[in-house]
């Protein structure tokens, strides 16, 4: 191997992409990325999407029975804060023997779809974002392409009646009219065509390819039809999908160390196929990112572009045990934050390796979903809305309705008997959602003055007013 191609290896990433990833977190495209599609139908769907604003996200795989980062661990370059959890004595060599190895005890027996299904539908969930295949290359899909999958031999899993798990809750998940988004990474630090043993970088390990594709073109074709292969068996065999959700951004024609997938030769290929299909090909631009995808954040301005912030109900993405999930006055604040900036909010779950989903995680998405019933017309199907998001409330509006919701930061907060929304357009008169009263108001340089209902003045504060104000 020549000088020159050990010194790109090793100096692979471009200051943009260093800036990508941090400790496993993506950042996001900006709206000068986003290019709008031509095609009419995409369009449409592009407004369907921004009407949903609630999906469910779910990482889950082998790597769930040890409760820690999914995939990561298994890069060297990564591991200064992905094996903080590695407690057990093990160097790096035998931590990525002992993580691929993880497929041969991984057995959900108490995985029940139908009932993940029920809970979303009940949340308030519009859509589902599942993991088809992570960064580690286990599918969680009966693929032809590789022996590192559900229904392996090596998987005890194999031989159970959910065994091809995405095709049983994605059906699951449709017959309760959610949507689906099937997330796919890019990257497959499995296959010896991404993760070459031999090549430049030795037994190191980094997020990308173990040899310079342009170096070893023939290689690099391997993955390339391998990636496609099993994109198209997602996209044709297993009903209708919606979103494909492309993680591994650093996986693009571009940078120190370019790698062209040919993205859009395959997604045009679906969409002769299914052509409503929507791309979000995240952090890269261009035709192919149709939404953009902030993680575990949310844009500190409103984006007109289509975006989804994908944000933990726990304190990560995959099962952690004992972890601590977030309340439902927090998920009501992040929500309206998002759904006040024009996006929609990917509430991500991690199932148990047994299958089932966490009680604490369990008992949030029951009260989101009631809170839901009685508020949601102030969510789905909103658009933005001056002044957004701002002193404590978020605003959207929707036909001649604008909604503004004050959000209360604890029951504690002092709930006062007036509340000044600070907004200055046309408004006829002022509902309060959930009591069917019109309130009293006047308009003041500050904006509109409400008077409360004396039933709302004392206890505890709610997790928020909704006001309905017609114009």
């Amino acid at each position: 191997m020549s000088n020159q191609e050990t010194h790109l290896i090793e100096e692979h990433q471009t200051e943009q992409e260093a800036n990508e990833v941090e400790n496993g977190v993506h950042n996001f495209s900006s709206e000068e990325d986003w290019v709008k599609p031509e095609d009419p139908l995409i369009l449409e769907r592009l407004e369907w999407f921004k009407d949903q604003k609630l999906g469910i996200m779910m990482h889950w795989g082998p790597y769930s029975q040890l409760g820690l980062v999914e995939s990561w661990a298994l890069s060297d370059e990564d591991g200064d804060w992905s094996r903080d959890g590695i407690d057990w004595g093990v160097d790096s060599e035998e931590l990525k023997r002992q993580y691929f190895d993880l497929n041969k005890t991984f057995n959900p027996v108490r995985l029940q779809p139908e009932l993940w299904a029920e809970l979303a539908a009940e949340g308030g969930f519009k859509y589902l974002i599942f993991t088809t295949k992570h960064h580690d290359g286990f599918c969680m899909w009966d693929t032809h392409t590789t022996d590192y999958r559900i229904t392996g031999s090596e998987t005890p899993f194999h031989t159970h009646k959910y065994a091809d798990i995405c095709k049983n809750v994605f059906d699951a998940f449709r017959d309760k009219g959610l949507a689906i988004s099937a997330y796919f990474s890019k990257a497959d630090w499995h296959t010896p065509y991404y993760w070459a043993k031999g090549m430049a970088r030795g037994n190191e390990t980094w997020r990308g390819p173990s040899y310079d594709p342009k170096q070893y073109p023939w290689l690099w074709e391997k993955f390339v039809q391998f990636t496609h292969k099993q994109m198209m068996e997602l996209l044709t065999k297993y009903g209708r999908i919606d979103v494909l959700w492309l993680d591994a951004g650093w996986v693009r024609d571009g940078g120190r160390v370019p790698q062209d997938i040919r993205l859009g030769e395959l997604v045009d290929r679906a969409r002769r196929i299914q052509p409503w299909l929507l791309s979000a090909d995240r952090t890269v631009g261009g035709p192919y990112e149709n939404i953009v995808t902030p993680e575990q954040t949310i844009p500190d301005g409103p984006m007109s572009v289509p975006w989804e912030s994908c944000i933990t109900l726990g304190t990560s993405f995959s099962f952690r045990y004992e972890d601590k999930y977030k309340s439902l006055r927090q998920v009501v604040r992040i929500l309206m934050e998002v759904v006040a900036k024009g996006g929609n909010l990917a509430l991500n779950v991690g199932p148990q390796p047994d299958g089932r989903l966490p009680e604490g995680a369990i008992a949030t998405i029951k009260e989101l979903g009631a809170w839901m019933k009685t508020y949601g017309e102030a969510v789905y199907g909103t658009r933005i809305c001056a002044p957004y998001f701002t002193d404590g409330f978020a605003f959207t509006s929707k036909e001649d309705n604008v909604y503004a919701t004050r959000l209360y930061p604890s029951e504690q907060t002092p709930v006062a008997g007036s509340i000044t929304i600070p907004y200055k357009g046309q408004v006829a008169s002022v509902e309060l959602i959930g009591s069917g009263e019109s309130l009293p108001f006047e308009r003041t340089e500050a904006g509109l003055n409400v008077e409360l209902p004396l039933s709302e003045r004392s206890g505890k504060a709610p997790v928020a007013h909704v006001f309905r104000l017609l114009k």
